[in-house]
């Protein structure tokens, strides 16, 4: 369709040029929309005011100052009582005599979208055959029959050029509609510039790429439409008046989004560039889900490089820490060496830790989003962490007002406990504060950020801090606390940016993409056949379901379960996936599924790495032990 558009339109541009007229289109502000190679021509214009988006304004004032309106005094009020005209324009129809001698008769008719078409005719034959009717009006009767006869042709030729600039202009103002309609529900920002950075064109779709930005900015500079943009853009726009093709990504800093800019050369051939086709286009969304590629790509590198080691190295640990036992178990042992088998033996057992870390970092981990009430979340938070803080450190929560959002809890409670016990660590010795606060960033971040009032980052410590193994702390600490703090984020498409406050003290900033969660559904209320072997914990979920409004009715067994599965007005079935021995809940819940029951859930202390908890998975959700209240519930509410 493109390519026949383009043809289209370069036909119609030869059409026009056959026409012995000259033509003009000037739009809504007043610069040159369409012309004619007969419009140059006729007036004797250079290039610059024969291109789309030429002011009127300056061809006026060109025209003027050449005389093509004879001799005037002021030149400047000359163009202002015709821009003014323009502005105010009613069509129209005019003869006028140019500075040339020549003569010419100029028909305006205004656009509906607001401009105006111009048609000049150069008349300078028929004014000659009117003086010539006058002045030999008697002698020469029979010229002045011959005279009206090609008076008559010129105006039958005039009266078809006419006909066939209205089907043009209808044509054009056709394309340009659906032209602008196209434009404006593209979800980007398309625009052109012409060589002094002025738009020319917009699609009006500025302000939604870039919020707070005007969106009607046909005519004003890029640098009064942009604002501060415009001083980030400005070398790429430099460069593309050079003749580059540029693509360029950056961050918006007011909103946080992530722009993807497209930058043409408006050319044809080898001609001189002319201006500039720009298009926007927010592209937060792609850039997150890079992030989180990127680095699920790099933890499968890790765990493929890690995992031989990590089997060796935990082989030659076991070795160690065997053969170191058995000396410490004798008791003939000088003091010395008995120190320095428990050295070693302390040595190992922190080998054993490391590899416990990289196996989390490096290894296979799913992304568990849930709706999360934030300010809950942050209150449990303070509970696990106020325990660890010393009574002189102070821990401070600021939380704006946010709705529920998609966020992975125990990844977030994971590395905002990590930053809290650093921070902790960084205050070690003296009294101090931390501050957690977390904040919205227009519709495209969630920010969270953890700081306090000590020394802060030293400058190797804010280039390596979220390098794996670098730490400050000596022999007391992995190296692995950030990193993993770094990893956790990242797999959600956040970033993580470290600083030392103005005031004093170090700042970890954590950005996650803003999701806000679907709104909760009504509570629906189900009798709900529990399905448990051991007495103590289908006591506990019993209770949990009970305080969400469920009846409840229990079976310690697979057979139990399924002699139950008939009772009438049962409505959900939660079964652990081990329910001792004979069949298990896996089992169950397909029978279920069989008998045409839909609201199915399993639950079960098996790792995620488990081929029973991944089979289960795949075909019914699964709750993985323990669970709180809100975990359940949730669970339970993204079936209905």
């Amino acid at each position: 369709m493109a390519v026949q558009e383009d043809t289209r339109i370069k036909l119609m541009g030869a059409g026009l040029n056959m026409i012995q007229q000259a033509l003009s289109i000037f739009d809504s502000d007043l610069r040159l929309s369409v012309s004619n190679r007969r419009y140059q021509t006729m007036f004797d214009l250079p290039d610059w005011l024969a291109q789309p988006g030429a002011a009127f304004e300056d061809t006026i004032r060109y025209l003027v100052t050449r005389g093509e309106y004879g001799a005037v005094d002021d030149i400047e009020d000359a163009v202002r009582i015709r821009v003014e005209a323009a502005r105010a324009f009613v069509p129209h129809y005019m003869e006028r005599e140019r500075a040339n001698g020549r003569w010419i008769s100029v028909e305006g008719a205004p656009l509906p979208q607001g401009g105006w078409v111009t048609v000049y005719t150069d008349i300078t034959e028929v004014k000659l055959q009117e003086r010539l009717l006058q002045a030999h009006s008697e002698e020469l009767s029979s010229e002045v029959l011959a005279h009206a006869e090609r008076l008559a042709q010129t105006n039958r030729a005039l009266a078809a050029s006419n006909a066939a600039l209205e089907q043009a202009k209808r044509e054009l103002t056709e394309m340009e509609a659906r032209t602008r309609l196209t434009t404006e529900m593209m979800p980007a920002h398309i625009a052109h510039l012409d060589r002094d950075l002025c738009y020319t064109f917009s699609n009006r779709r500025l302000s939604s790429v870039f919020p707070g930005l005007p969106q009607n900015i046909v005519g004003l500079p890029a640098r009064e439409a942009l604002g501060s943009v415009f001083d980030k853009i400005s070398p790429w726009l430099e460069r593309v008046l050079e003749g580059e093709n540029l693509v360029q990504e950056f961050t918006h800093d007011d909103s946080g989004r992530r722009i993807r800019l497209a930058l043409t050369p408006d050319r044809v051939g080898d001609g001189p560039i002319n201006g500039i086709y720009v298009m926007s286009m927010d592209v937060t969304e792609e850039a997150q889900a890079r992030a989180a590629l990127a680095q699920t790509r790099k933890r499968e590198l890790a765990a493929q490089l890690s995992s031989g080691l990590a089997h060796d190295f935990g082989n030659l640990l076991t070795i160690i820490l065997g053969l170191q036992g058995q000396l410490a178990r004798r008791a003939d042992l000088p003091e010395d060496v008995a120190q320095a088998v428990g050295s070693t033996i302390a040595a190992a057992r922190r080998g054993g830790v490391l590899l416990e870390r990289i196996a989390t970092i490096s290894g296979t981990r799913e992304m568990r989003l849930q709706p999360t009430d934030l300010s809950a979340l942050l209150d449990d938070l303070q509970l696990m962490a106020r325990p660890a803080l010393p009574q002189d450190i102070a821990l401070h929560v600021s939380l704006d007002e946010l709705p529920p959002m998609m966020l992975d809890q125990g990844a977030l409670q994971d590395s905002l406990l990590n930053l809290i016990l650093n921070a902790r660590d960084a205050l070690a010795d003296c009294s101090g504060e931390i501050t957690l606060s977390a904040r919205r960033l227009g519709d495209t971040w969630l920010e969270l950020s953890v700081a306090d009032t000590g020394t802060g980052f030293s400058e190797q410590a804010l280039s390596r801090a979220l390098d794996p193994f670098f730490t400050t702390k000596g022999s007391a600490g992995t190296g692995l606390g950030l990193a993993m703090v770094y990893d956790q984020i990242t797999l959600s498409g956040g970033t993580v940016r470290l600083c030392n406050r103005a005031q004093g003290g170090a700042e970890v900033t954590l950005r996650l993409p803003f999701k806000p969660a679907a709104p909760r559904p009504e509570s629906t209320a189900a009798m709900v056949l529990l399905v448990e072997d051991t007495d103590t914990i289908r006591e506990t979920v019993r209770e949990m379901l009970r305080d969400l409004g469920h009846s409840v009715i229990e079976a310690a067994s697979h057979d139990e379960a399924l002699a139950m599965l008939d009772l009438p007005g049962l409505g959900m079935v939660v079964s652990d996936i081990n329910l001792g021995s004979g069949a298990s809940g896996l089992e169950l819940l397909r029978a279920c599924r069989a008998r045409g029951m839909a609201r199915l859930h399993l639950m079960t202390a098996l790792p995620a790495s488990d081929a029973l908890h991944t089979q289960a998975r795949a075909e019914f959700p699964v709750l993985p032990k323990p669970f709180t209240l809100r975990e359940l519930r949730n669970a339970l509410e993204a079936s209905t």
